[in-house]
């Protein structure tokens, strides 16, 4: 049965390739303001759709399946165009933040092949609240960047460098989230080594 919270969620996964579209134009300020507008939107209905599913007691096998994997598309989605349209680039660095992007998306695999071996032997790994923080970092990064894109003048000088403030924000949240990334990506490593022969 398709309930309110998961055709919230299905509206995020159909939404997916037009946010893709909307983030292949660098150049495109506008393209990219309706892109965070849209990201902002996505990110809003993955609140409501788990608070409606809980408070209205209508959480569901189809939600429970389809939650996790609308949010690892989205970010899946935004890492990958981002990083093969050169918008994770920066300051002494270079294209070294794609570095967090791909962190990021091999723990998204590795854990959830590790949820899904895991779920074969009745075994349920809770998420933790670093797990919490990881993705809200992760969810700011991409819309920080995203931003970025879309008001490339809103910049300040740091020393003799100009630098974009949201384009700036979204790469040190991008850091933060790859390194908490790691840290929960191994608690959940830990968990599946227990059951491991």
């Amino acid at each position: 049965m398709l309930t309110l919270p998961n055709t919230l969620t299905l509206s995020r996964i159909v939404a997916i390739p037009l946010l893709a579209f909307l983030l292949w134009w660098p150049g495109w300020e506008a393209g990219y303001l309706m892109a965070f507008a849209l990201y902002c939107a996505m990110g809003i209905t993955d609140y409501f759709d788990g608070y409606l599913a809980r408070s209205s007691g209508a959480v569901s096998k189809l939600g429970i399946f389809l939650d996790p994997i609308a949010d690892k598309i989205m970010v899946a989605s935004v890492i990958l165009v981002l990083a093969a349209q050169g918008v994770l680039r920066g300051p002494y660095v270079g294209d070294a933040h794609v570095i967090a992007g791909l962190i990021i998306l091999v723990r998204e695999i590795a854990v959830s092949g590790l949820r899904e071996f895991l779920g074969g032997l009745q075994v349920s790994v809770p998420v933790s609240r670093l797990a919490k923080w990881k993705t809200t970092f992760q969810l700011l990064a991409l819309g920080s960047l995203i931003l970025g894109q879309g008001l490339p003048g809103w910049n300040v000088m740091l020393g003799d460098m100009s630098a974009n403030v949201p384009h700036t924000v979204g790469l040190v949240t991008l850091w933060a989230a790859a390194v908490m990334t790691v840290i929960t990506g191994w608690d959940y490593l830990r968990v599946g080594l227990k059951h491991m022969d």
